[in-house]
């Protein structure tokens, strides 16, 4: 089982991408498949001590999508771009999954034209997991979708229970609609006429939950739009990074501070594992045909390497034919 790595996609590439994949390859014994240029791939592969005897290979794709460029524009003007090369690999089956933390949108349509959609879904979403009171809950989509029709958030719904199923060990997992209220007549059109087809479904529904309890741990999945899931994520990553920034200012302002520092350094690793993405590595796109997990653009060789874990451990479980069959038991509506 190979797993192809967009290696020029990410703030940080193609250096950290290709640490944090050879960092799989060693220490999770992960065949990878490194999509880019060739020369600067086997530049970057020879810093790497011994990755000869790992199951790391270079598949050259000459081009790459920008961050900031337009996504389907950029995929036709580039035929050749990494992301395109990456996905294509995969749906020829010559590897079992792809990771990007590069462009989104090009990852997405790229995931999308190369392997299609699983039977029942009309469209893809992105899944994070976050930390909440509790124990982490899934929160999608995240950005693959800027407008949705309520019968897409019911599918989100199912996927990402399966999701939870299968990432996080929960048995029946709780799903909440992200609204206004917690009425169900509060909301938009898109919330209120979602909030009935839940209610429907055999799924274990908990109604609507506003966007102060999305970190309570009140539900294991948390459906929204594309475009407000964004949101959210943006939110809640620029607050972790300033109260840990804050955190850091007020424990090194006085000598009293700063031992109370030292005496609780184990707490605080705890609280920023708990809330660091790169623990994740990752969030799946959930619907289409392969699997296909999206890093973060800033994402680290720590973020990479567990990412490529988690397309790995995703592809094993053969994730997209136990949605197809979850989205079947459901009777999931879709247009």
């Amino acid at each position: 089982m190979r797993i192809a790595v967009d290696a020029m996609g990410g703030d940080r590439a193609p250096g950290a991408v290709v640490d944090g994949a050879v960092m799989a390859a060693r220490s999770l014994d992960i065949g990878v498949l490194l999509v880019g240029p060739e020369a600067t791939l086997e530049r970057e592969l020879g810093r790497h001590t011994g990755f000869g005897a790992l199951d790391v290979s270079i598949l050259d794709a000459p081009e790459y999508i920008e961050m900031d460029a337009p996504p389907a524009a950029g995929l036709r003007r580039k035929p050749n771009a990494s992301i395109k090369i990456a996905a294509q690999a995969v749906a020829r089956g010559d590897a079992s999954a792809l990771f990007s933390a590069g462009n989104t949108g090009a990852t997405v349509l790229a995931a999308h034209a190369a392997c299609g959609m699983v039977h029942g879904v009309d469209r893809p979403a992105l899944a994070t997991t976050i930390p909440t009171r509790g124990r982490p809950a899934v929160l999608l989509d995240v950005g693959a979708n800027v407008e949705c029709r309520p019968q897409h958030l019911v599918q989100f719904a199912v996927m990402g229970t399966v999701y939870a199923r299968l990432a996080l060990a929960i048995d029946a997992p709780r799903v909440g609609l992200l609204s206004i209220g917690e009425e169900e007549t509060k909301g938009n059109e898109l919330t209120r006429e979602a909030h009935k087809l839940l209610k429907a479904t055999s799924l274990n529904f908990v109604g609507n939950l506003e966007a102060r309890d999305v970190y309570s741990g009140e539900a294991d999945v948390i459906v929204c739009d594309g475009f407000t899931g964004n949101v959210v994520l943006k939110i809640s990553e620029g607050l972790v990074e300033l109260v840990e920034g804050l955190l850091r200012e007020e424990l090194s302002t006085t000598f009293s501070t700063r031992v109370g520092y030292l005496l609780s350094r184990r707490s605080f690793r705890r609280f920023h594992k708990r809330v660091d993405y790169s623990e994740y590595g990752g969030a799946p796109l959930l619907g289409v045909g392969g699997v296909c997990v999206v890093g973060h653009g800033r994402s680290s060789a720590k973020a990479v390497r567990n990412a490529v874990a988690a397309a790995h451990r995703f592809a094993a479980q053969k994730f997209v034919g136990r949605i197809e069959q979850e989205l079947i038991a459901s009777s999931a509506p879709h247009s």
